[in-house]
């Protein structure tokens, strides 16, 4: 059986990201067990939060900060993060253990918080087309993927105290309202099929769904994957915008990243759902349906709305480069793939399927 590499950092291009003495200061106070930070490096990936390894005399610790110089706002607020894994810890096993959370901005330029590392294997679209996953694994893999989404929006929200991270009543609406005002506020160019979108998600609303947990980034590089066995996934990553609320909104954003290999072949630079033996958009709700009951007449609603607020979220990156608040090569290659995005959009409405 095939071992697949581990997940690892790299060394900092920017020695200078955060300043180590004075991090090490802090957690000689805050956690005095902690240890000497013997080196710090950083995670690959993201176009968001900052993910650094920090290599301690006893083992290997994680920590998580927006970038130097962001707005904290929900997307960037390492305190919800932080508090997501500690609702979790007692009820769902696939998280880091946290350590701390540090809303003290001026240690090292932003609010941190550090949690145990999980080691194993993360897909990503750059690494994982070389790795030969073979059918049956990418098969097994794809359907665990699926059957995981089923185990989170399985808890019960009261009981283990979810509840708290949000208002499920009308998460849509304010969703649907919220995301359109974004791309409006971050728009740059007329993209004609995104304007159509938007119109039609804010007048075909779904049906009512019961509240469950949302991830609300569920996809391949969020998740830890065992190297012996990718089908069991170790652990789930990235929950800063996890919250409470329609379940199939967060089906809608993982099938919003699912792209399968007869689709658009610049969509395989953004993910991995095009490799053999993957489960299809359509395999992956039927799964989901037959695991959980729900309803899902409406499922092209929620796809549709993830396409959207995927296009959104890659114009709020590429306006921030046409401001030259970036000069990242990649915010600024962006325009045809929102474009993209819109279309993908638009032709789903059009044939009513995913």
């Amino acid at each position: 059986m095939q071992t697949f590499p581990l997940d690892s950092a790299i060394a900092l291009k920017n020695t200078a990201a955060f300043n180590q003495d004075a991090l090490q200061q802090y957690l000689d106070k805050a956690a005095p067990s902690f240890g000497k930070i013997l080196s710090i490096t950083k995670f690959p990936g993201g176009y968001s939060n900052q993910t650094y390894c920090l290599q301690t005399e006893q083992q290997e610790w994680v920590l998580r900060m927006p970038p130097v110089g962001a707005n904290i706002q929900s997307a960037h607020d390492m305190g919800r993060e932080y508090r997501v894994l500690n609702l979790l810890e007692p009820h769902y096993k696939k998280i880091p253990k946290p350590l701390l959370l540090c809303d003290d901005a001026s240690i090292i330029g932003q609010p941190f918080y550090i949690m145990e590392r999980l080691s194993g294997v993360i897909l990503r679209a750059g690494n994982a087309p070389k790795l030969g996953i073979s059918y049956q694994e990418m098969q097994d893999l794809s359907t665990a993927l699926i059957n995981n989404l089923v185990a989170l929006h399985a808890l019960d929200i009261t009981t283990t105290g979810l509840n708290q991270l949000g208002k499920p009543e009308g998460y849509v609406d304010r969703q649907v309202a919220g995301w359109t005002k974004r791309y409006q506020a971050a728009q740059t160019d007329q993209i004609e099929s995104l304007d159509q979108v938007a119109k039609w998600i804010a007048a075909n609303h779904p049906r009512a769904q019961a509240a469950t947990l949302l991830h609300n980034d569920y996809k391949y590089d969020n998740l830890i994957l065992d190297p012996n066995n990718l089908s069991n996934i170790i652990g789930v990553l990235d929950w800063e915008m996890a919250t409470v609320g329609d379940p199939l909104m967060d089906l809608g954003a993982t099938l919003a990243y699912w792209f399968e290999a007869d689709e658009n072949a610049v969509f395989r630079n953004y993910n991995l759902s095009w490799l053999p033996g993957n489960l299809s958009r359509q395999q992956l709700v039927e799964n989901y349906a037959l695991a959980t009951g729900r309803d899902l007449t409406d499922i092209v609603f929620y796809y549709v709305f993830g396409l959207f607020k995927n296009a959104v979220i890659a114009q709020q990156i590429y306006h921030r480069y046409q401001q030259g608040n970036s000069n990242d090569p990649r915010f600024g290659a962006l325009l045809p793939m929102i474009q993209l995005l819109g279309a993908t959009a638009a032709s789903a409405i059009e044939k009513g399927k995913i």
